[in-house]
């Protein structure tokens, strides 16, 4: 094996710790990469793989610039992959030997602070999740960029666990290196996520403030957990880093992962995108820190009805109060975002730029309180109360630095003149004697009667005065000393030239030195008041989303809904999302009813024509009701759900090998487990993946089970319109349908609810709509008559037997009863036939999960036959 050099030994010596990140190890202005790292960077960043000579043995590499790294590093971050960044750490010129590397900071998906690397609106999360011995399991949150830390206490099993980080998007989970592999496997699948392993739990003292909330020692590991790991991967100031808040999730509305989907609160199914989403239509916040925000409210509606109410009062009153509202917006528009020019303050990365806009952002809190204290509403004036303008911080930015400062502050140019003596006579003396370097090149041109002849500068020769050949024959022998010899000119020095180049070098690079020093102080004494800065982040970004409720309301004509509990009762409702994409057309309101009588609609009618857009609308009229925005719709009347669940449309969930039917027998289960009766239920076409008598026989058991035993508000559409009978036998059950009318062979679809069951499904006249070909549709047309001909001949043949009411009741619709013809002989079992009956009676399937019990299943059908 070819002997490694002092370099590359330390190369591997350092990468021996960063087993799980591409190391970018720094050589003079690039940032070089060896061995498996190069090679699989050159194909992810698409750069050229080169090769170390290395003997017999050359080492693959390959390099990006240090100037441009942060692009380099992104796209490796966005696909998930972890960055360390090995720096010189100390002078190559007094180093012996090879010049001593750390790894400075690890950057990864969770604990980006570049803003290049940050969507503007969004929460860039880090998740950390610790299990314990009672089953329980604690999920920890922080957004390194804003300092905000959240926690959350999990009883309710590992599927709470999944739909909670599907709720809470994160890029990355640390988690301990004994959470079970089939665990493991299934946040790295299901979630999508980087996953990071930190075993050290042991609190740290240094962030004693920060968990002084947490009463709880699961609580303690998990955010030990999660801190450890940041400050292990960051190796930095974290003093930006808030109190860790505790997440009561009884506080607010739960919304599992298919709901979330469904409805397509903050993406859209298919785009996976902000446009077409709730947030899409909601979002008229002028702030990144309030598009945040929004975001977070939606995700977590509110089930205080007091907390509900103060909200919509704010939006009531800026609504109504026109002027106020826009000179309000026009001020946060000028606002920056504060919370992560903290998170950059704290860390060390943030620029003079910076810093002006954060002076900038805080000079407009006067105006912001002013306009609100001008409304005199109690709940408006509280927000005004908490905005503490900071005019230390002010004061200090405002006497300390340039208002068009550079973007580097290792270069000078930042500091205001008059604000620090001993920078203002370095600057002095730097201006002086320039301008002696000026009035010297005067002179010397009269002197020499050389017009062209110039004193130029730089870095390697310093100043210098240069005379063109053809001008060198007018120049006295011994006037200069000759320095440089050019191509077309000679470069010369004089003593004099020579002392005032020192004095001016001097100055310039003493006023750097002292700038850059002074910028770091103001720095500091500004990260004093981070927490100053964070409150007033919060509250404007309150004050940023209640306003931007008020404008979408004012905009789409949204009205405030009153709340009574067990009473959903809208008029003229609309779908907040569908009238903003319609193209053509007005969006038809609907009305709808459900109270103590009416628990349950059925919803029947013909695809296409809005039963899903129906049911949506009501869950996500809820969802803005507990938001505290107003609703779309003429007035309302809501409860407040404690839970949403939704069985809305067919998705197969190919990484966990689970069939669209399965999918939604699944769906259907967690909504039935977990549903109360102050919770809301969705279920759209139950039964549609197996055989009819099959999807029928769930359909109306599904139906039966959430009227009887959980009494949940509850929509139901289904295209069995066998169902609809079910209004004779439960008595909270009520049919609607959405109605339709045949026009010249062609349905039209009106959108309009009516009560009573839909009279026909017009399956075939929305395939006609959909272009079908007309062979095809008139061979159905003929198909369907048989179909109907044959049912109502054989409905002649056979009398059905007189029962009596309760009988008739229980038999309303038994697509299982005995037969009763005495020709009819059940076959006799074989030995295979008992066998397999036997292997099905000793299987345990309350062991099973969904897929082992269908592979059963599977497996004994295929013995059967």
């Amino acid at each position: 094996m070819t002997k490694l050099t002092p370099m590359m030994q330390q190369y591997i010596d350092i990468k021996s710790q960063y087993k799980d990140a591409f190391l970018f190890y720094r050589l003079g202005d690039f940032y070089e990469l060896f061995y498996e790292d190069a090679t699989k960077a050159a194909q992810e960043l698409e750069i050229t793989l080169t090769k170390r000579a290395g003997g017999n043995d050359p080492i693959p590499m390959c390099g990006v610039p240090y100037h441009s790294a942060e692009n380099y590093i992104k796209v490796l971050i966005d696909k998930g992959y972890k960055v360390a960044i090995c720096e010189q750490v100390e002078d190559p010129k007094t180093a012996k030997g090879v010049v001593k590397r750390e790894v400075v900071q690890m950057i990864t998906p969770g604990t980006v602070m570049e803003s290049n690397m940050l969507v503007e609106g969004e929460n860039n999360y880090i998740g950390s999740l610790s299990h314990f011995g009672d089953g329980s399991f604690v999920i920890a949150y922080n957004d390194l960029s804003t300092g905000e830390s959240r926690l959350a206490l999990m009883q309710d099993g590992w599927d709470s666990v999944i739909h909670e980080f599907y709720h809470q998007p994160v890029k990355e989970i640390v988690i301990s290196s004994s959470l079970p592999e089939e665990l493991q496997a299934q946040l790295k699948e299901r979630l999508q996520v980087t996953l990071s392993y930190q075993d050290e739990v042991n609190f740290n003292a240094e962030f004693r403030e920060l968990s002084e909330n947490l009463n709880d020692e699961r609580l303690m590991e998990a955010f030990s957990r999660l801190l450890n790991y940041i400050q292990n991967t960051q190796k930095r100031s974290l003093d930006h880093l808030q109190p860790a808040e505790v997440i009561e999730l009884k506080q607010y509305m739960s919304l599992d992962m298919y709901s979330k989907r469904n409805l397509e609160l903050t993406e859209s199914i298919m785009k996976k995108s902000k446009h077409g989403s709730l947030l899409w239509v909601l979002d008229k916040t002028v702030t990144a820190m309030g598009a945040r925000m929004l975001k977070k409210w939606l995700e977590r509606p509110l089930l205080n009805q007091v907390k509900i109410n103060q909200r919509l009062e704010v939006v009531e009153t800026f609504l109504n109060a026109f002027m106020e509202r826009e000179n309000l917006r026009e001020s946060l528009k000028s606002v920056y975002d504060l919370e992560r020019l903290s998170g950059r303050i704290a860390f060390g990365n943030v620029n003079a730029r910076d810093l002006i806009q954060l002076k900038q952002s805080l000079q407009n809190i006067p105006a912001i309180k002013e306009t609100l204290n001008a409304l005199h509403v109690p709940e408006v004036s509280e927000l005004a109360d908490a905005l503490i303008y900071p005019d230390t911080i002010v004061e200090v930015l405002e006497n300390s630095l340039v208002e068009e400062p550079p973007l580097s502050i290792k270069e000078g140019a930042l500091i205001k003149e008059g604000y620090h003596e001993e920078l203002d006579k370095y600057r002095d003396a730097s201006k002086n004697g320039k301008q002696w370097i000026a009035s010297l090149e005067k002179k010397e041109r009269e002197v020499t009667g050389i017009k062209s002849l110039k004193i130029g500068y730089n870095r390697v020769f310093g100043y210098y005065i240069e005379v063109t050949r053809p001008n060198l024959p007018l120049l006295q022998d011994d006037r200069y000393e000759r320095k440089q010899t050019l191509t077309n000119a000679e470069r010369f020095i004089t003593p004099e030239l020579k002392e005032k180049e020192t004095l001016i070098l001097e100055a310039d690079e003493k006023s750097v030195e002292l700038e850059y020093d002074l910028f770091i102080k103001i720095r500091e004494q500004i990260k004093q008041d981070i927490p100053l800065i964070q409150q007033l982040a919060q509250i404007i970004s309150e004050i940023d989303v209640l306003q931007g409720f008020a404008t979408i309301s004012e905009e789409n004509n949204y009205k405030r809904p009153a709340f009574q509990e067990g009473v959903f009762s809208v008029e003229g409702g609309r779908h907040p999302v569908v009238e903003q994409v319609m193209k053509t057309g007005t969006f038809v309101p609907n009305d709808v009813q459900l109270d103590a009588d009416n628990q349950m609609l059925l919803i029947t009618g013909p695809n296409m024509s809005g039963k899903s857009t129906y049911m949506r609308q009501v869950a996500l009229i809820a969802i803005m009701g507990q938001t505290g925005c107003f609703i779309p719709a003429e007035s309302g009347i809501l409860p407040v759900f404690d839970q949403i669940f939704t069985r809305i449309g067919a998705a197969d969930d190919l990484v966990s090998g689970q069939s669209t039917f399965m999918v939604e027998m699944l769906e259907a289960r967690h909504a039935i487990q977990n549903a109360t009766a102050n919770s809301l239920i969705l279920l759209d076409e139950i039964g549609r993946g197996t055989s009819t008598y099959d999807g029928m026989a769930l359909a109306q058991a599904i139906v039966e089970y959430i009227h009887n035993h959980i009494h949940a508000k509850t929509l139901f559409s289904t295209h069995y319109h066998e169902l609809t009978a079910l209004e004779d036998s439960l008595e909270h059950l009520k049919n609607i349908h959405v109605r339709a009318e045949e026009h010249e062979g062609n349905v039209v679809f009106l959108h309009q609810i009516k009560e009573g069951a839909a009279d026909q499904s017009y399956g075939i006249h929305v395939a006609k709509l959909a272009d079908l070909p007309d062979e095809l549709i008139n061979r159905a047309s003929v198909i369907l008559e048989s179909f109907e001909n044959n049912d109502s001949k054989e409905a002649q043949k056979e009398e059905a037997p007189s029962l009596e009411p309760e009988e008739a009741e229980s038999a309303q619709l038994s697509f299982f009863a005995e037969e009763n013809s005495k020709e009819h002989k059940p076959a006799k079992l074989t030995n295979k036939d008992n066998a397999a009956l036997e292997e099905l009676k000793s299987l345990n399937i309350l062991e099973m999960n969904p897929l082992e019990a269908m592979n059963e299943l599977y497996r004994l059908q295929k013995k059967l036959k």
